[in-house]
């Protein structure tokens, strides 16, 4: 197999990485994304992750607790994700930085687009974490923001589910998938595949998404190189 495209951002969901424990790190899974991500970058795939951290707090979650402070938590989850898949990274011999959008030298570089850069000019994988380091902003507006900033090929978001559908087909078992869909459809029709603003970001600097299962297997490898997995969302 051969990558189709030269510098990716996978964005992966906090949740993805609990697996079925639905709270904390599922070593295999960790294991199995990590696998995934060392064969693309063997191939000269540059890599850039950004994750959530829903598997350990949700900004929800604070039902009483003020949005900025709940979402601040919701950033320093991030951070504890980033930096336990960048020790399973570094032990498959893959060079790994996290970059933070909150200040914390003491555990990883400040995100920095121009030291991110160089990263990949040495080969070296880069995790972006602490969302864009503003409350009331989501994981998947992060994404889509440094997707847009390093100029990535794709943004794949690695879901719970195989593809984008035009209804839940865990309620519905009559759902349609679609294979692609354009930004303005996810816009206009409220589809919750990803937020309106990252939607928008990408529509307007022509980031092509890829939604697809990380249970399936070899969904990254298969995405990276191009197959006709999950639902490709774009301009069409």
């Amino acid at each position: 197999m051969q990558p189709k495209y030269k510098r990716v951002l996978l964005k992966l969901s906090g949740e993805a990485l609990a697996g079925s424990r639905g709270y904390g790190l599922d070593e295999e899974v960790v294991s199995g994304v990590v696998a995934q991500i060392k064969t693309i970058h063997d191939m000269g795939v540059e890599v850039a992750l950004v994750i959530g951290g829903g598997n350990f707090w949700r900004g929800r979650q604070g039902k009483n607790m003020d949005r900025t402070t709940a979402d601040h938590m919701g950033m320093l989850a991030t951070v504890m994700n980033s930096l336990a898949m960048m020790d399973a990274l570094e032990q498959q011999g893959i060079p790994t930085r996290v970059q933070t959008a909150l200040i914390m030298t003491s555990v990883a570089e400040p995100y920095i687009l121009r030291k991110a850069l160089h990263h990949f000019e040495k080969g070296r994988v880069v995790i972006m974490a602490c969302g864009t380091g503003n409350p009331y902003c989501s994981t998947d507006t992060a994404a889509a923001q440094r997707a847009c900033e390093i100029q990535a090929d794709l943004l794949m978001m690695a879901k719970n589910i195989d593809g984008i559908y035009d209804s839940d087909p865990k309620l519905n078992p009559g759902a349609k998938k679609y294979d692609r869909i354009s930004y303005l459809d996810i816009i206009n029709n409220g589809i919750k595949a990803m937020d309106t603003t990252a939607a928008t970001m990408c529509m307007e600097n022509g980031i092509p998404v890829l939604a697809f299962g990380l249970d399936e297997k070899d969904s990254i490898i298969r995405a990276a190189c191009g197959e006709k997995i999950g639902t490709l969302i774009d301009n069409n």
